[in-house]
């Protein structure tokens, strides 16, 4: 597999036309939300709108750090059970029950005799490290691209990644 914004854009536009849909909705959350920008840039004719789920034009640096301790790692969590207490030591999801964390772990991981072990593609990390050792692009200009088109924005108050300051911006 290569992970690219073009390349996975392109596959989106290839979905697109295998299943006969000539123009869609997205919802881009993070990785998706980067896409849908790359998309309204190269085939604006193809969207209908575009809902953007906590991600934009600007990354917030410490946020994209946080990311990038995570993902593509198994974690140190060996079931489900102790994964899902992790929100117990996380600012800002004290509100969230504890069977939507468990639901969301049991989707994120896989329950074995050695530990959870991630249910997505461990190469994803590779990407988003070579993508973090270069400079940050300008994806204002992206953004732009939305112009005319519906769009919608939605940020978690806990963000890390949006901050508040480039949602009204935005």
């Amino acid at each position: 597999l290569t992970y690219s914004i073009p390349i996975e854009g392109r596959d989106c536009v290839e979905l697109m036309d295998y299943l006969g849909l000539k123009r869609a909705a997205i919802l881009g959350t993070s990785r998706g939300g980067l896409i849908s920008l790359a998309l309204a840039a190269t085939v604006k004719d193809r969207l209908i709108g575009v809902a953007l789920n906590d991600i934009g034009p600007y990354l917030d640096p410490a946020g994209l750090e946080v990311i990038k301790n995570y993902i593509g790692r198994n974690p140190p969590q060996k079931t489900y059970a102790e994964a899902a207490a992790v929100r117990e030591t996380m600012p800002g999801f004290a509100n969230v029950p504890e069977g939507r964390w468990l639901e969301e772990v049991r989707k994120q991981f896989r329950e074995t005799e050695d530990g959870l072990v991630i249910r997505y593609d461990p190469k994803l990390r590779d990407a988003v490290l070579d993508a973090g050792a270069q400079p940050a692009p300008d994806l204002w200009q992206l953004f732009d691209a939305f112009e005319g088109l519906p769009l919608c924005a939605i940020r978690g108050a806990n963000s890390d990644l949006l901050s508040a300051e480039t949602l009204a911006e935005m």
